[in-house]
């Protein structure tokens, strides 16, 4: 497996603990973040309710595919896609713009920890 350089410099920083990093980033509850990922949240435009589910399906370790584009998105489970949650900004852009789509706001610190939590267990 090949990292870029970002990558090894995080994982060797984290390894090292030459950085502290938010509790939040590692503390989250798997089980609330199941539950927030079937969930579905109305839309304030009228269109129809959206989950997790709607574009990365329930089965983590399948593709998934985008609601509005089609395109392919790549299983979002670590054990079959091992790099996924690998890049920090990577997974701070995307759960930006998902939870935006998705619950029409921006996640809690506390929600984005349950779902990485969830993420990583499957």
């Amino acid at each position: 497996m090949k990292l870029d350089i970002q990558a090894t410099l995080a994982i060797l920083i984290v390894v090292s603990g030459a950085i502290a990093l938010p509790t939040a980033s590692f503390a989250g509850d798997a089980a609330a973040g199941a539950a927030a990922w079937t969930k579905e949240y109305p839309q304030t435009d009228g269109s129809p309710a959206r989950s997790c589910v709607t574009c990365h399906d329930r089965d983590l370790t399948k593709p998934g595919r985008h609601a509005v584009t089609n395109k392919v998105i790549e299983p979002m489970a670590p054990s079959v896609n091992r790099q996924r949650l690998t890049d920090q900004a990577k997974v701070e852009k995307w759960l930006l713009r998902n939870c935006r789509w998705t619950l029409g706001r921006e996640c809690t610190p506390e929600e984005k920890a349950n779902f990485v939590s969830y993420i990583e267990t499957q």
